[in-house]
């Protein structure tokens, strides 16, 4: 097994457009999923997979995630501020700073990852490897993923590695925004906006990057129409 992976970043700037009007008042990661916030969610994963530093870059709404997170002390809590939101790329190029060992989990903040048989990141450590990848990232089935009507992201071959949709009209698996990344992979990227995209592009080009598929199930939060189906899900399994 690799080297552990003991920190982790949420992103928690965006402006959460699509879930309006409930995003008017409340950041998007402050949102919850059967009474529990889809950040708070997050954290849970990273404290399982034995992460003891969580950053959470933030912008639009900011001191409502800094307030909420001053409760919270299983884990050891950072944050990023953004002026505007910097994006993917440009929020992590940014907290780079906070974020300890060569390798660090980034998860998105509006979605709720459900275990399988086992933690779900502690399923996507054990297939890290530093020294074939800058990247590896977590995939679901299009078709079984809850709450997302999109056309896919990735193809994957019998090795693991994964190439985008591109020109194809649909893709079988859907990105779930959990990953696993190399700070070498940042080495010339700027505290700019910019997209993760570009990382998981360089990795394909050079052949360092890989996927997992998902064991359990996972629901994005992306809409009020998400927001009601994630309900249902909890209501039909809690």
């Amino acid at each position: 097994m690799s080297q552990a992976v003991t920190s982790g970043m949420v992103l928690a700037a965006g402006l959460g457009t699509r879930m309006r009007p409930l995003t008017l008042t409340t950041p998007k990661p402050l949102i919850k999923v059967a009474g529990r916030t889809m950040a708070d969610r997050c954290l849970d994963r990273l404290i399982e997979a034995g992460v003891d530093t969580c950053v959470l870059n933030t912008s639009y709404l900011g001191d409502q995630i800094q307030d909420h997170f001053k409760h919270r002390s299983d884990l050891n809590i950072l944050f990023s501020p953004e002026d505007e939101p910097l994006e993917t790329g440009g929020g992590v190029t940014k907290a780079l700073p906070h974020l300890s060992g060569d390798a660090f989990y980034v998860l998105n903040g509006d979605a709720v990852l459900v275990n399988g048989t086992q933690p779900a990141l502690t399923n996507l450590h054990n297939h890290w490897n530093p020294d074939e990848m800058d990247a590896l990232l977590l995939l679901h089935p299009r078709e079984t993923a809850i709450g997302f009507d999109g056309t896919g992201d990735f193809f994957l071959d019998d090795q693991g590695r994964p190439t985008f949709r591109g020109n194809a009209e649909s893709a079988p698996y859907v990105f779930t925004g959990v990953q696993i990344l190399a700070k070498q992979a940042f080495a010339h990227k700027t505290v700019t906006k910019w997209s993760l995209r570009d990382i998981y592009m360089d990795a394909i080009t050079n052949g360092r990057i890989k996927a997992v598929i998902h064991e359990g199930d996972w629901l994005h939060v992306g809409t009020p129409d998400g927001l009601t189906l994630a309900e249902e899900y909890f209501a039909k399994n809690s």
